[in-house]
């Protein structure tokens, strides 16, 4: 099977990836014979909002949103005879922060081609949340934040759910990202209880809200996880419903675009 894009992919914009020039990104796409790319780098996060990573880059700078922007419609012109590339983002949904997140995405929601809505952050208590996919150590303080492993999977639900359903404005993005990153570390943290029950109801939501599926290749090398975003069983229950499987790398260099495809040959959907 050919693969016709990969659609999530960062940047050099992106404080927490690497340092390959953008353009590396496109031309290892075109020797793979790819025919479409979505950059969507990790949009700003909202301004009274506090990036609980030790670093706090967890996003792009606000002050590099209009060059990535700029620099990204050159590049979609310079390569327009090549292949087609999407200007985009990976937003976060966080709890407490809708009405900043729909700001941002009434005033730059025209500018994009494409975007992907993720939770990376649990909200652990008032005005202090975690980010649950940064590292083991950070995780297990979440895991005694919370009294159990199985509270953090809970919370994680339950926040997916309240992004699926919560009211972004016109730009909302409809693509769900990775929706079982909360498996990451599930190696060093296994959890006892069955997930399929409130994954099938975040299913039927997506299901209802017409909306798709980041097909994500990333954890399958993550030592920790070393499968798929949504995991098989779930990837299996959102093909048999009609959930689109959009492909993506979710690449932080230019190595690792289209990675781990041909494990997810299977349940690819492209839309027309």
């Amino acid at each position: 099977m050919r693969f016709i894009g990969d659609y999530h992919i960062h940047t050099p914009f992106c404080p927490h990836g690497s340092s390959d020039d953008w353009e590396q990104y496109i031309l290892k796409a075109i020797a793979l014979g790819l025919e479409e790319l979505s950059f969507t780098e990790h949009a700003p996060l909202p301004r009274s909002f506090i990036d609980p990573v030790p670093e706090q880059d967890s996003a792009m700078n606000w002050r590099d949103l209009p060059t990535y922007l700029k620099l990204g419609n050159e590049l979609k012109i310079k390569y327009q005879d090549q292949i087609k590339i999407n200007i985009g983002f990976e937003v976060d949904y966080i709890e407490g922060y809708e009405q900043e997140t729909k700001q941002f995405l009434d005033l730059y929601g025209d500018q994009i081609d494409d975007s992907i809505l993720s939770v990376h952050m649990l909200k652990i208590a008032e005005g202090q949340y975690g980010c649950l996919d940064f590292s083991p150590e950070v995780f297990s303080s979440i895991v005694e934040a919370f009294g159990s492993v199985e509270s953090v999977y809970h919370q994680y639900y339950q926040t997916l759910k309240m992004a699926i359903e919560a009211n972004l404005g016109y730009y909302k993005p409809t693509r769900i990202g990775h929706l079982t990153l909360i498996e990451k570390f599930s190696k060093k943290f296994p959890v006892q209880i069955n997930q399929l029950n409130p994954i099938d109801q975040l299913l039927d939501l997506i299901k209802e809200k017409n909306y798709a599926l980041d097909l994500n290749t990333a954890g399958l090398y993550k030592p920790d996880c070393q499968s798929i975003y949504p995991n098989q069983q779930v990837t299996n229950k959102a093909k048999e419903m009609g959930i689109p499987l959009i492909p993506g790398s979710d690449s932080h260099e230019s190595a690792t675009i289209a990675r781990g495809f041909s494990h997810i040959k299977d349940y690819i959907t492209y839309s027309d």
